[in-house]
C-alpha cells in the first residue's frame, strides 16, 4: 500500500509539473516588449459602420507613425459606402506588456476614432478591430520597410479582392465582387494576372512613402470581358505583401497582394 501511494505521489508531482510548464509557455508566449510598437506601420480595415442608423460598408488603408512618446500620426484613406477620401491623423497610443495595444485618432474635422488590438510577439503585426459604438470593423497592422518602391514588388504574388457596389455607383448598387488571381509583378510597374482562364494586365506605382497605386483589369460580371478598376494600398512585410482599398466610386472592396 505504502508503495502504492508514493508512486501515486509521484505522478501528481509529474503532472502537477508538466502543467506548470504549460503555464509558464502559455504565459510567455503572450509578453510584448511595448517598445516594439514604436514605428512605422502599415494598415487595411474593413467592415460596416452606423450612418444614420443604418450600416454602411466601409473599407481603410493608411500609414501610421508609432512614436516613442506615445503619440500617434498618419495618413489614412477611407471608402465610406462608395465615397472616397482621405485624411491625415494625429492621436496617441499605449502598448502593454501583455501584447495588447489601444490607439486613439482624430481627423482633420475634429472626429475621433478609436481602436484596440493584439501584437504579435516579435512585434510585427497588430490584428485589431475599432472599439466605438456602432462600428463592426477589424484589420491588420504590418510594419512598412525601412525603403520601398516598386523595383521591391517583383515576382509571383496572389492578388485578391472582395467587396460590393453601392448606391454611389450608377448601375453598381448590390454588385459583389469576391476573386482570386495569380499575379505577377516585373519590378518595374508592371502586373500580368491570371484569372483561371481570363488574363488581364495592370499597373502599379510605389512611393517612397510606401503608398501604392494601382490600375489593373479583373473580369467583368459578363465572365468575357474585363473591367478596369484603380486600388490604393500600402507596402508592408518587408515588401511581401500589399494592404489595399478600391478607389473606385460606388464600390467598396479590400484586396491584397501577396507574395507566395
Amino acid at each position: 500500500m505504502e508503495a502504492k501511494l508514493h508512486n501515486i505521489r509521484a505522478m501528481l508531482v509529474r503532472v502537477a509539473a508538466a502543467f506548470a510548464l504549460v503555464c509558464v509557455a502559455g504565459h510567455a508566449a503572450e509578453v510584448c516588449d511595448p517598445n516594439a510598437v514604436a514605428g512605422r506601420w502599415g494598415f487595411q480595415l474593413a467592415g460596416r459602420a452606423l450612418f444614420t442608423g443604418n450600416p454602411v460598408p466601409v473599407v481603410s488603408v493608411g500609414r501610421l507613425e508609432f512614436g516613442s512618446d506615445g503619440k500617434a500620426s498618419g495618413v489614412t484613406s477611407v471608402n465610406f459606402n462608395g465615397y472616397y477620401l482621405g485624411n491625415p491623423v494625429t492621436g496617441t497610443y499605449e502598448a502593454r506588456a501583455d501584447c495588447t495595444v489601444t490607439w486613439a485618432l482624430q481627423d482633420d474635422s475634429g472626429a475621433w476614432q478609436h481602436f484596440a488590438g493584439k501584437a504579435a510577439t516579435d512585434g510585427t503585426r497588430v490584428e485589431f478591430q475599432q472599439s466605438d459604438p456602432g462600428a463592426a470593423i477589424r484589420g491588420v497592422m504590418q510594419k512598412v520597410p525601412a525603403e520601398c518602391g516598386a523595383e521591391g514588388v517583383r515576382g509571383v504574388y496572389r492578388f485578391t479582392i472582395s467587396g460590393k457596389g453601392t448606391p454611389f455607383g450608377e448601375g453598381s448598387a448590390g454588385a459583389s465582387v469576391s476573386a482570386t488571381a495569380a499575379a505577377a509583378a516585373d519590378g518595374a510597374g508592371n502586373l500580368t494576372l491570371e484569372w483561371g482562364r481570363t488574363e488581364t494586365s495592370g499597373t502599379y506605382t510605389i512611393g517612397s512613402d510606401c503608398f501604392a497605386e494601382l490600375e489593373l483589369g479583373i473580369p467583368a460580371a459578363d465572365g468575357v470581358s474585363s473591367e478596369l478598376i484603380a486600388l490604393r494600398g500600402i507596402l508592408v512585410d518587408g515588401g511581401k505583401e500589399v494592404l489595399a482599398i478600391q478607389k473606385d466610386p460606388g464600390r467598396v472592396a479590400a484586396a491584397r497582394l501577396v507574395s507566395r
